[in-house]
């Protein structure tokens, strides 16, 4: 369960499991100079918070804080021109899918967050109750609370559509840090129908270049790996497509006498944290064949 609450001028979303784990609303878009300033709102809030976390940004590696750490990552891709990343980047395998799109009638254009956008993603999230072998958690959503998941940071974020034959096969949200130093995918995502025509890979060159025109020096693309969890095709294509591994600190700062105890034992991690990879792997791999056989192979791409 979580719960939002207002500390001065930041979000702070509560995440009630064992412990009540505090972070900031959209923590890999938004981070902080001063932590201090809000912990001290916590400190004085009425909601009870055991652990608070937060994580550096990509440009900022070496830790900055003495709090308890532990080393998270971002997949990065360093930014200086469009043509520096289409020609010394980009593999060869990554470019001539990314010109497949245009040959097969894609077109790529940033786009105005309206409704008609909100229109073509709830057509997106529509298409199957499961992506990359697990449930897709915003299938069937409707226009309102699509507009509402969507049209988080307004003022600070680039939307780009993906265009067959005039319709919306995929779409992408670029949302920057407060310095402009780095522009995180919040949201990128196709039709699995349209696959042959790699509307991703358009997506993600398009992505590059709104990036390179604003001067925006990183594109990160979440995280490069999670947890112990070996690489998939996501990954391969991160990967095929110029992003690095960056690891920054992570920290978990305790605010009551159950987060101390939490850190000293290690509880402010994920409990599949702790499962030998090889028995997630297996979990994974039976999660995707009953999904392939409930749904059919196409919903597990």
């Amino acid at each position: 369960m979580k719960t939002f609450v207002r500390i001065g001028d930041r979000d702070v979303n509560i995440q009630w499991r064992l412990l009540r784990i505090a972070s900031l609303d959209g923590e890999k878009y938004r981070f902080l100079s001063d932590p201090e300033r809000l912990l001290e709102g916590l400190r004085k809030s009425h909601r009870q918070v055991d652990l608070f976390t937060f994580i550096q940004k990509v440009t900022d590696r070496a830790p900055q804080f003495g709090y308890p750490l532990e080393w998270d990552n971002f997949a990065a891709l360093p930014i200086s021109t469009f043509d520096h990343w289409w020609l010394k980047t980009l593999g060869f395998k990554a470019r001539n899918k990314t010109k497949q799109a245009e040959k097969k009638g894609v077109t790529i254009r940033e786009v105005p967050f309206d409704d008609a956008l909100v229109e073509g993603i709830c057509q997106i999230y529509s298409e199957t109750p499961i992506r990359q072998g697990r449930r897709f958690p915003h299938y069937g959503m409707k226009p309102k609370r699509a507009r509402e998941y969507a049209g988080t940071f307004l003022d600070s974020s680039v939307f780009i559509g993906a265009f067959f034959n005039d319709c919306l096969i995929g779409f992408a949200k670029l949302t920057t840090d407060e310095t402009r130093t780095q522009a995180g995918l919040m949201h990128i995502v196709s039709m699995i129908q349209h696959r042959d025509k790699a509307p991703t890979n358009a997506l993600l060159a398009q992505a590059v270049r709104s990036c390179a025109e604003r001067d925006i020096p990183y594109l990160v693309y979440s995280n490069f790996t999670y947890g112990k969890k070996q690489r998939d095709s996501l990954s391969d294509f991160k990967e095929r497509n110029g992003f690095e591994r960056v690891d920054v600190p992570r920290y978990y700062v305790p605010l009551t006498r159950l987060g101390r105890v939490a850190i000293r034992l290690g509880l402010n991690r994920n409990i599949a944290g702790y499962l030998p990879e090889h028995w997630a792997a297996t979990f994974r791999d039976i999660r995707k064949a009953w999904y392939d056989l409930r749904f059919g192979p196409m919903t597990g791409a």
